[in-house]
């Protein structure tokens, strides 16, 4: 599947500003399953590249002088391959290790400890992931505006509503509690017939079972194994580690943000 993605963020101020730093993770991984054709990042100001500790191309972007508004704009073709029940081929670059340390995000509370421990046996095998991914989305309403992007697993468990974010969080938290390896992903989704949003957010589950040991990527919000319709950005241990903007500004005054993203699927590849 080709994927023609367009990204559009714009940051407008009531007074300007002097100094805008950006992290920028909206270029699209080189997993193996998927393969950039085209891609393009166009902002004011200067971007320097770099890969972070997570192995996401990242951008630093700065802005120097009086401005009053930061516009980003990415935009290009994704190929993306299927995958067999969601599984990724080999990522050697970091241990799994590093993905059960728990966060700010995704702490386990007893109300989150107790969830997990319904759903979700230790040593869980593939076929337990969408069982998980099943009860957290009967437990947590699909609810856009109901939480931010501060908001922690045990908010949206206890709130009973979310976006995918939440249901990733949730999802990493019951995994740490059984001290199961699992990381956020950030990207894009084709919504198809649904009325999901374009920007999506969904986890990757280390397992072991017979024939098969290594990542497993998960639609939490959909409750199935990852496919050819979502398109990887970055990985980390939650939202703020695979944000595709995040930043500090001077000045400004008040902020009103507004984002557009078109996801549109162009053909099918054999």
């Amino acid at each position: 599947m080709q994927l023609s993605i367009r990204h559009e963020t714009a940051y407008r101020y009531t007074a300007p500003l002097s100094y805008t730093i950006q992290q920028l993770r909206l270029s699209p991984r080189a997993d193996a399953h998927q393969r950039t054709l085209s891609w393009h990042i166009s902002t004011s100001g200067q971007r320097h590249e770099f890969i972070d500790a997570f192995g996401n191309l990242s951008h630093m972007l700065t802005i120097n002088g009086t401005h009053n508004e930061v516009r980003i704009v990415a935009h290009g073709v994704v190929d993306v391959r299927p995958l067999d029940r969601g599984r990724l081929a080999a990522d050697k670059t970091l241990s799994p290790l590093v993905f059960t340390v728990p966060t700010r995000l995704t702490e386990a509370t007893p109300a989150v400890a107790d969830f997990a421990m319904r759903y979700l046996p230790q040593g869980a095998n593939s076929n337990a992931l969408i069982t998980l991914a099943e009860a957290i989305r009967g437990t947590v309403d699909y609810r856009t505006g109901a939480t931010a992007v501060t908001s922690t697993a045990a908010d949206a468990l206890d709130l009973g509503q979310g976006v995918c974010q939440d249901y990733a969080h949730l999802f990493l938290a019951c995994c740490h509690v059984q001290g199961i390896p699992a990381r956020y992903v950030s990207g894009y989704i084709d919504p198809q017939n649904t009325a999901h949003a374009e920007s999506h957010a969904w986890v990757d589950v280390w397992v072991e079972e017979s024939g098969f040991s290594g990542w497993v990527s998960v639609d939490v919000t959909h409750a199935q194994f990852a496919g050819d319709s979502l398109c990887r950005l970055a990985i980390g241990r939650d939202y703020d580690s695979a944000a595709p903007i995040r930043g500090v500004r001077h000045g400004g005054g008040v902020e009103s943000l507004s984002v557009e993203v078109d996801v549109v699927p162009i053909s099918t590849v054999s």
